[in-house]
């Protein structure tokens, strides 16, 4: 039997045991360093003929990176911004090579020497707080998903967190007493306390009084639901922002700006300034 390949080896252990055991990343992240993986050996087999069975650690060497990223910017017209962050990834593999088998570390610090493409970022809408108080507003408080809806909105902008975090949360990361405040599961397994406004304790309250969630026993379930009875998805958390972002467009003809959950992530940083 033919033994594996320098290449599968590292990239098996480096996905499956050193981002999860030792970098503690969330499944989200890791699958997203995988399909950087799964473009290059596509990349490796249809466009340089490798046979991916026989592609060893050699072969992936700092010129073949350098043609990968032309081919992401020329054939698939990837953005700088998505060029950069496969870029990053493949340095993150090859900085853990280079530690755990120094016989490549000359290749490994080529690539490394690849820098990351210059672009000009594009500045982030700022939402007024007239326009944010019309959103707020939107849902519906007297039918059930429209409280679900009015704490989801609230909690967004009250906490800065990704959607990703929002949808993480569970009951049991909310304290409602004073000082009330929410723990948030961030990036790398980080955890970061939140302070909460006073109105949206009083609406964490009330929600998860009438959903059963203050009971010791239910701290682990999600905090926010479907119909279903699911975890929200990131989709799910969208298509609810957008839809009350149209409606508030309605009651405002001149809000007219695009809006997403990273906008209001924006408008926290700017009224922390």
């Amino acid at each position: 039997m033919k033994p594996p390949t320098t290449l599968s080896v590292h990239v098996s252990r480096f996905l499956s045991h050193y981002l999860s055991g030792q970098r503690d990343l969330s499944p989200n992240t890791i699958k997203a360093y995988r399909d950087v993986f799964v473009l290059l050996l596509r990349f490796c087999r249809d466009e340089k003929g490798h046979v991916i069975e026989r592609l060893e650690l050699q072969h992936i060497d700092a010129k073949l990176i350098g043609d990968f990223l032309d081919y992401l910017k020329n054939e698939r017209h990837c953005s700088t911004r998505t060029i950069n962050q496969r870029l990053a990834v493949v340095h993150a593999f090859f900085r853990y090579v280079q530690v755990e088998d120094p016989e490549w570390l000359l290749q490994c610090q080529r690539i490394l020497g690849i820098r990351l493409r210059r672009y000009v970022r594009k500045e982030v809408g700022y939402l007024s707080k007239d326009y944010l108080a019309a959103l707020l507003k939107q849902p519906d408080t007297k039918r059930d998903n429209g409280r679900r809806d009015a704490v989801l909105l609230s909690l967004l902008y009250d906490t800065g967190a990704r959607v990703q975090e929002i949808i993480n949360l569970t009951a049991g990361d909310i304290r409602l007493e004073t000082p009330a405040q929410v723990r948030i599961l961030g990036k790398g397994r980080k955890v970061r306390v939140v302070p909460l406004m006073e109105n949206t304790v009083c609406l964490l309250r009330q929600y998860i009084d009438e959903n059963g969630l203050a009971l010791p026993q239910q701290y682990d379930l999600p905090l926010f639901s479907n119909r279903q009875g699911n975890p929200l998805t990131r989709a799910g958390v969208n298509y609810i922002l957008q839809k009350y972002v149209k409606k508030a467009q309605e009651s405002l003809p001149a809000f007219k700006q695009k809006v997403t959950p990273h906008t209001l992530r924006h408008y926290v940083a700017s009224r922390t300034m």
